[in-house]
């Protein structure tokens, strides 16, 4: 099966989907930013994560464990860029590249040093088409508190 892409209106309906999640981390995310992952396939929505306690899963690992079959035909609405490097976490940029997932639609780049265009990199470098800035305005509103005190 070829993979298709989702039109415009559809993608800008997703990434509210991954803000709605976005904000159930704020209260358990401690330092880390408040990010909301939605996978999508044949356009439904097949798993939904976000950012959990410092050292658990990210948003984009939080969703990935909830889908068994090849991320092949899937494609994922992150908020904020998946990290590029393995912290208290595995690199969640990884892991995307790891399911085989196609396409990444990510609401804004992540400030942190350690990745701010990382993420991005890797994903392409994988072969995977990656769109930026959908909704970034909201999204930077959602994530001004993480924005303000990025290391």
């Amino acid at each position: 099966m070829e993979h298709r892409s989702v039109d415009a209106s559809d993608a800008v309906r997703y990434m509210k989907l991954a803000i709605d999640e976005g904000r159930k981390a704020v209260s358990v995310c401690g330092d880390n930013p408040p990010v909301g992952c939605v996978l999508v396939r044949n356009n439904l929505v097949i798993a939904r994560g976000h950012t959990n306690a410092p050292g658990e899963h990210h948003a984009e690992a939080m969703a990935l464990q909830q889908v068994s079959a090849d991320g092949s035909e899937t494609i994922a609405f992150v908020t904020l860029e998946p990290c590029s490097f393995h912290g208290r976490t595995p690199s969640c940029a990884v892991a995307l590249i790891e399911a085989g997932i196609q396409e990444v639609y990510i609401g804004i780049l992540d400030p942190d040093p350690r990745n701010n265009g990382r993420g991005v990199a890797l994903l392409r470098a994988a072969g995977i088409k990656v769109h930026l800035g959908i909704l970034a305005e909201e999204i930077a509103v959602e994530l001004k508190d993480y924005l303000g005190k990025a290391p």
